[in-house]
């Protein structure tokens, strides 16, 4: 990995012990959302070694795949292996499934699950794919539309261009953070995210829905 990679991953990661050590001087717990794929590793790496509370910090996923945990293609196998880590190992973590066998019969068993983590999100790490998805939220999927509107906090996903169906935060339920970070690496996710920039067709580019709201930025080649 490039050392810019490696140095995003370490100023990412102390900003979010930074947030996360703030809203925990005046709240019993605190809520991080992350998100999937190979560009938060170093990220989750670095958080981990951070001398935090972990016991009073909850972490959830914005989104999943409806596969089982031992799956290399789960989230959430990725943040146990990554992140749940030294200390951090104390954290609460509450993944997105269960055992219903699609995404479709078990959102209401997930909701329950991750109603009662300490929302609002202290902060929610998103990332953004190629086509301007972030979270589970695909220009092609017949679930973006209520997945943007809806205020319940889960939408079940099916998406043409995805091979397995999945479970996704509605945008609104993102929304309701103190802090978003956007993470991405590599001219390419530069180039989209200047698209998303100069329009504002949130179906075309479904990260468009986050850059009303104050978004750090976080990027390298």
């Amino acid at each position: 990995m490039s050392q810019a990679r490696q140095q995003l991953a370490e100023q990412l990661a102390e900003a979010v012990f930074q947030a996360l050590h703030d809203d925990l001087n005046h709240q019993e717990r605190v809520l991080l959302v992350v998100s999937g794929g190979s560009t938060p590793v170093p990220f989750f790496k670095a958080l981990a070694a951070k001398p935090l509370p972990w016991e009073r910090v909850d972490v959830t996923l914005a989104d999943e795949r409806w596969v089982d945990e031992q799956s290399s293609d789960s989230n959430a196998k990725l943040v146990r292996e990554h992140l749940l880590q030294r200390k951090a190992a104390n954290a609460n973590f509450i993944p997105l499934t269960c055992t219903s066998s699609t995404p479709e019969e078990g959102v209401d068993e997930v909701a329950k699950q991750v109603e009662s983590l300490a929302w609002p999100a202290s902060v929610v790490i998103l990332g953004m794919g190629g086509d301007g998805h972030t979270a589970s939220l695909f220009p092609d999927s017949p679930e973006l539309t209520l997945a943007l509107a809806t205020d319940e906090l889960l939408v079940a996903v099916r998406t043409p261009s995805q091979p397995q169906p999945r479970i996704t935060f509605s945008a609104d339920r993102l929304h309701q953070a103190r802090r978003h970070i956007l993470h991405i690496t590599g001219d390419d996710k530069r180039a989209v995210l200047a698209k998303a920039l100069n329009g504002d067709d949130v179906r075309q580019l479904p990260i468009r829905a986050f850059l009303t709201c104050p978004l750090a930025i976080y990027w390298a080649p």
